[in-house]
């Protein structure tokens, strides 16, 4: 037989069985052999069915087994996680307690040796209204959450919603409703009581929301309850100390400061003497100024030692000190001029520091030197302005000059173009003028006459476009600014929030262009695509896609720079720092090539 013949298709035994059933049930043979039939039929089901309840037992038990062996593993990565995590914070813990533990109190020198300690804040005249004295704890706490205004302290003054509650001369209030300021913003609200109230003060909000005023009505008006009580001759003075970190931010806040004062005078009060020192100009122009009694001098932090050691002013009347961009002014090496500043200080004195980013690390250093520090916060620290729409475009080194031209089509002038080089912001105003485009450039090694005019004809609207360095950056008021360029992105991220927060001032919408390529530092991008999530702004492709290394440790930004995408551990700026200062002992001990 062939194999076709000789084969027989399977067919199953239950298949089977069940055909000889249908056989047997159909026959009327024998009925014997049915129930034989049947009888084996039930013995099967039932070992079937012992079967499948064993193996439904097995499948439980390997299903619990692998339950709790997943949970046994999942319970060790955590552990894993945590122990990374626990080793992080520790590490980054001692590396605060050693950066504390290197940062001496902001106070003299003469007061650190003889062991003089402060306790309570030096007395104020001023109050406020009494139907805002009465109202209750819970009812300030609204004022401030519906302004999204922060609070630490003890006492906390309340909160003055209306320039009027704060009881400002006509002529103040005149010349900032001319100023078309007519509600004070959220750091104002608390701010200016806070101050009046003769206490110490750090003070933080984004950039442009008025925190020149919020420390400058404060020193002209205890300066104008000075001169009232006994006119000051003279060689006295001053009253009132503004330091700044930049020459421009000092002439900027001066000139605010004397229109203030001359309203005051042709209101009929008396003319306060202020006095603008700093690097550049000669003194030989406020001679005047010195020769009369002198209420409030805003300087830099060279120049004012200059004057101090020269004994031109002394400060022992003096009652007020506010450090302008504080923060700045402690990172950029002036600690120990702000420290020999405070040494011509003869008695106790109300202390105040502003700036739109300050690192946890700096308030509590500032908390230490100040005296019942009241600690007033608009948003977080270092955050950007919500009125600022910022656009980040991935841009080749060798296309930046030509994308340069089509950005600055997108808005009319002015506009402001930063790059953290000199040299680079010479070739950028020069590559501009080639096309036509009326440029002005600032940076550090420009002449003071340079800098003065770049901004003056800037302001002017004679120059549409402003190349600067980091030097324009901090506090200069551009309120007609509708678009910032940042042709290079800044390593830290502070500089960052500084340089774009010279457009969307006053509550103005503006627009802020930054390029990034290759030659930004991944760790930068991080903190950018943070910063961009934290104010829902659209994120591009190639920053989220970045992964962040320490994603699920935990943390709230870097105590250090305030950064968002990184610890204290792998921060820029501490390792920047401490490359400087080996750099610095490097040369002391005779090293270096």
């Amino acid at each position: 037989m062939d194999e076709e013949e000789a084969y027989v298709p399977y067919v199953p035994l239950q298949q089977r069985r069940e055909a000889r059933f249908k056989t047997l049930a159909s026959s009327s043979g024998n009925t014997k052999e049915k129930q034989q039939f049947e009888d084996i039929q039930d013995l099967e089901k039932e070992r079937e069915d012992e079967l499948n309840k064993k193996r439904e037992k097995q499948r439980r038990e390997r299903t619990l087994l692998d339950g709790a062996a997943e949970v046994k593993r999942r319970k060790m990565e955590e552990d894993a996680l945590k122990s990374v995590l626990q080793l992080r914070m520790e590490e980054e813990e001692k590396l605060l307690k050693e950066l504390a533990g290197q940062q001496r109190k902001l106070v003299s020198d003469a007061e650190l040796a003889t062991g003089v300690e402060y306790r309570d804040s030096l007395p104020a005249t001023w109050t406020a209204p009494r139907y805002i004295r009465e109202k209750t704890d819970e009812e300030q706490e609204k004022i401030r959450e519906k302004y999204h205004i922060s609070t630490e302290g003890e006492d906390v003054p309340p909160p003055c919603p209306d320039f009027q509650d704060m009881k400002l001369p006509p002529p103040i209030l005149k010349y900032l409703k001319g100023k078309k300021i007519v509600k004070p913003s959220p750091i104002q609200i608390q701010g200016i009581p806070t101050a009046f109230s003769g206490r110490d003060m750090i003070g933080i909000a984004f950039t442009g929301s008025g925190k020149t005023l919020a420390f400058s009505l404060p020193a002209i008006m205890l300066a104008l309850e000075e001169e009232g009580k006994m006119p000051l001759m003279k060689g006295e003075g001053p009253v009132g100390l503004i330091v700044c970190p930049s020459r421009e931010l000092a002439r900027q806040t001066y000139e605010g400061i004397l229109d203030m004062t001359k309203a005051l005078a042709e209101g009929g009060y008396p003319q306060l003497g202020v006095l603008l020192t700093i690097g550049g100009i000669s003194m030989q122009e406020q001679n005047d100024v010195l020769n009369k009694g002198l209420h409030i001098v805003v300087a830099t932090p060279g120049r004012v030692i200059d004057m101090l050691t020269k004994k031109r002013f002394g400060l022992e009347g003096c009652k007020y000190l506010c450090l302008d961009e504080a923060d700045r002014m402690i990172d950029m090496g002036f600690e120990e001029d702000v420290r020999n500043i405070m040494s011509f200080f003869k008695a106790q004195r109300q202390t105040l520091l502003f700036s739109a980013t300050m690192p946890k690390t700096i308030q509590n250093f500032a908390q230490q030197s100040l005296i019942r520090p009241v600690l007033v916060n608009v948003g977080r620290a270092g955050a950007t302005n919500l009125d600022i729409i910022q656009v980040v475009e991935y841009v080749k080194q060798e296309a930046k000059m030509v994308y340069l031209l089509e950005c600055l089509q997108k808005t009319p002038p002015p506009v402001i173009v930063f790059s953290d080089n000199k040299n680079e912001v010479d070739d950028i105003q020069e590559y501009l003028l080639l096309k036509g485009l009326q440029a002005v450039a600032i940076h550090g090694s420009k002449t003071q006459e340079e800098r003065e005019y770049a901004i003056k004809a800037f302001k002017s609207g004679a120059k549409d476009v402003m190349v600067a360095s980091g030097v324009a950056s901090k506090g200069l008021d551009f309120n007609e600014i509708q678009h910032v360029i940042n042709y290079t992105m800044p390593k830290e991220i502070e500089d960052y929030v500084h340089q774009i927060g010279r457009t969307g001032r006053s509550g103005k919408t503006g627009i802020a262009t930054t390029f990034v390529n290759m030659n930004t530092q991944e760790q930068t991008l991080l903190d950018l695509k943070y910063l961009l999530m934290e104010a829902k702004q659209r994120t591009p492709p190639f920053l989220a896609a970045l992964e962040d290394p320490n994603a699920g440790q935990g943390g709230s930004g870097c105590p250090v720079c305030g950064g968002l995408g990184h610890g204290a551990n792998n921060c820029p700026k501490l390792e920047d720092a401490q490359r400087r200062k080996a750099a610095e002992q490097n040369r002391d001990q005779g090293g270096g090539f």
